[in-house]
Protein backbone atom coordinates (compact mmCIF):
# COMPACT_ATOMS: atom_id res chain seq x y z
CA UNK A 1 0.00 0.00 0.00
CA UNK A 2 1.11 3.47 -0.82
CA UNK A 3 2.45 5.52 2.12
CA UNK A 4 0.14 8.41 1.22
CA UNK A 5 -2.96 6.15 1.28
CA UNK A 6 -1.88 4.66 4.58
CA UNK A 7 -1.58 8.13 6.10
CA UNK A 8 -5.07 9.12 4.81
CA UNK A 9 -6.58 5.89 6.15
CA UNK A 10 -5.03 6.55 9.56
CA UNK A 11 -6.35 10.11 9.65
CA UNK A 12 -9.88 9.11 8.55
CA UNK A 13 -9.94 6.23 11.03
CA UNK A 14 -8.81 8.52 13.86
CA UNK A 15 -11.51 11.06 13.01
CA UNK A 16 -14.22 8.36 12.94
CA UNK A 17 -13.08 6.93 16.28
CA UNK A 18 -13.07 10.45 17.77
CA UNK A 19 -16.59 11.17 16.50
CA UNK A 20 -17.85 7.85 17.87
CA UNK A 21 -16.27 8.58 21.27
CA UNK A 22 -17.80 12.06 21.44
CA UNK A 23 -21.23 10.72 20.42
CA UNK A 24 -21.04 7.94 22.99
CA UNK A 25 -20.03 10.26 25.82
CA UNK A 26 -22.74 12.77 24.85
CA UNK A 27 -25.44 10.09 24.90
CA UNK A 28 -24.21 8.81 28.25
CA UNK A 29 -24.29 12.32 29.75
CA UNK A 30 -27.79 12.94 28.39
CA UNK A 31 -29.10 9.67 29.79
CA UNK A 32 -27.90 10.71 33.26
CA UNK A 33 -29.83 14.00 33.10
CA UNK A 34 -33.20 12.73 31.92
CA UNK A 35 -36.02 13.55 34.33
CA UNK A 36 -38.83 11.05 33.89
CA UNK A 37 -42.41 12.05 34.77
CA UNK A 38 -44.39 9.91 37.22
CA UNK A 39 -47.67 10.17 39.07
CA UNK A 40 -47.73 9.27 42.80
CA UNK A 41 -49.27 5.88 41.97
CA UNK A 42 -46.51 5.18 39.42
CA UNK A 43 -43.83 6.10 41.95
CA UNK A 44 -45.16 3.50 44.40
CA UNK A 45 -46.36 0.78 41.99
CA UNK A 46 -44.45 1.45 38.75
CA UNK A 47 -45.79 2.40 35.33
CA UNK A 48 -48.50 0.00 34.15
CA UNK A 49 -47.66 0.08 30.44
CA UNK A 50 -43.86 -0.29 30.60
CA UNK A 51 -43.25 -1.57 34.14
CA UNK A 52 -40.68 1.18 34.79
CA UNK A 53 -40.35 1.87 38.50
CA UNK A 54 -38.23 4.72 39.86
CA UNK A 55 -35.29 3.80 42.05
CA UNK A 56 -34.21 5.50 45.26
CA UNK A 57 -31.65 8.16 44.32
CA UNK A 58 -33.11 8.72 40.85
CA UNK A 59 -34.04 12.23 39.65
CA UNK A 60 -37.70 12.35 38.65
CA UNK A 61 -40.67 14.67 38.23
CA UNK A 62 -43.91 13.86 40.03
CA UNK A 63 -47.25 15.49 39.36
CA UNK A 64 -50.49 15.27 41.29
CA UNK A 65 -52.83 17.07 43.68
CA UNK A 66 -51.75 18.42 47.08
CA UNK A 67 -53.74 16.61 49.78
CA UNK A 68 -55.90 18.87 51.95
CA UNK A 69 -54.48 19.28 55.46
CA UNK A 70 -51.10 17.78 54.59
CA UNK A 71 -48.93 20.91 54.28
CA UNK A 72 -46.47 21.20 57.19
CA UNK A 73 -44.26 24.29 57.34
CA UNK A 74 -41.23 24.66 59.60
CA UNK A 75 -41.58 28.04 61.39
CA UNK A 76 -37.79 28.42 61.74
CA UNK A 77 -36.89 27.91 58.05
CA UNK A 78 -38.30 27.63 54.54
CA UNK A 79 -38.69 23.86 54.82
CA UNK A 80 -42.12 22.49 53.93
CA UNK A 81 -43.47 18.99 53.44
CA UNK A 82 -46.78 17.92 51.95
CA UNK A 83 -48.52 14.85 50.56
CA UNK A 84 -49.26 14.43 46.87
CA UNK A 85 -51.87 12.08 45.39
CA UNK A 86 -53.70 11.09 42.25
CA UNK A 87 -56.21 8.24 42.28
CA UNK A 88 -54.06 5.79 44.25
CA UNK A 89 -51.33 5.94 46.91
CA UNK A 90 -49.91 9.19 48.26
CA UNK A 91 -46.26 10.23 48.43
CA UNK A 92 -44.51 12.83 50.58
CA UNK A 93 -42.75 15.81 49.02
CA UNK A 94 -40.10 17.65 51.06
CA UNK A 95 -38.99 21.05 49.79
CA UNK A 96 -36.63 23.69 51.14
CA UNK A 97 -37.36 27.01 49.48
CA UNK A 98 -40.05 29.49 48.58
CA UNK A 99 -43.17 27.86 47.17
CA UNK A 100 -44.92 29.41 44.16
CA UNK A 101 -47.61 32.00 44.93
CA UNK A 102 -50.28 29.74 43.43
CA UNK A 103 -49.37 26.78 45.65
CA UNK A 104 -52.20 25.66 47.96
CA UNK A 105 -53.94 22.53 49.20
CA UNK A 106 -56.14 20.80 46.63
CA UNK A 107 -54.00 22.24 43.81
CA UNK A 108 -52.27 20.41 40.97
CA UNK A 109 -48.48 20.70 41.12
CA UNK A 110 -45.36 19.20 39.57
CA UNK A 111 -42.32 18.62 41.79
CA UNK A 112 -38.87 17.81 40.46
CA UNK A 113 -36.23 16.23 42.65
CA UNK A 114 -34.54 13.09 43.94
CA UNK A 115 -36.41 10.08 45.30
CA UNK A 116 -35.03 9.54 48.84
CA UNK A 117 -37.25 6.58 49.77
CA UNK A 118 -39.91 4.61 47.87
CA UNK A 119 -42.56 7.16 48.86
CA UNK A 120 -40.59 10.38 49.57
CA UNK A 121 -39.24 12.94 47.11
CA UNK A 122 -36.70 15.61 48.11
CA UNK A 123 -37.78 18.35 45.68
CA UNK A 124 -35.45 20.91 44.16
CA UNK A 125 -38.27 22.66 42.29
CA UNK A 126 -42.04 22.92 42.77
CA UNK A 127 -44.32 24.25 40.02
CA UNK A 128 -48.00 25.13 40.49
CA UNK A 129 -50.66 25.39 37.81
CA UNK A 130 -51.43 28.90 36.63
CA UNK A 131 -55.25 28.97 36.63
CA UNK A 132 -58.35 26.87 37.30
CA UNK A 133 -58.59 25.50 33.75
CA UNK A 134 -55.00 24.38 33.23
CA UNK A 135 -53.75 20.96 34.23
CA UNK A 136 -50.61 19.29 32.81
CA UNK A 137 -51.65 16.65 30.29
CA UNK A 138 -49.85 13.88 32.19
CA UNK A 139 -51.78 14.69 35.36
CA UNK A 140 -55.09 15.01 33.50
CA UNK A 141 -54.60 11.58 31.91
CA UNK A 142 -53.63 10.02 35.23
CA UNK A 143 -56.58 11.58 37.06
CA UNK A 144 -58.99 10.47 34.34
CA UNK A 145 -62.64 11.36 34.50
CA UNK A 146 -62.80 10.93 38.29
CA UNK A 147 -61.07 14.27 38.88
CA UNK A 148 -63.23 16.97 40.42
CA UNK A 149 -62.23 20.56 41.12
CA UNK A 150 -61.79 21.26 44.83
CA UNK A 151 -64.47 23.39 46.50
CA UNK A 152 -63.16 26.58 48.06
Amino acid sequence: MNLRRKKRLTIVSSILVGIAAVAGLSLYALSQNIDLFFTPTEVVQGKTDSGIMPKVGQRIRVGGMVVNGSVNRDPQSLKVSFRLKDLGPMITIKYDGILPDLFREGQGIVAQGVLTSPDTLEASEVLAKHDEEYMPSEIAEAMGKKHEKPAY
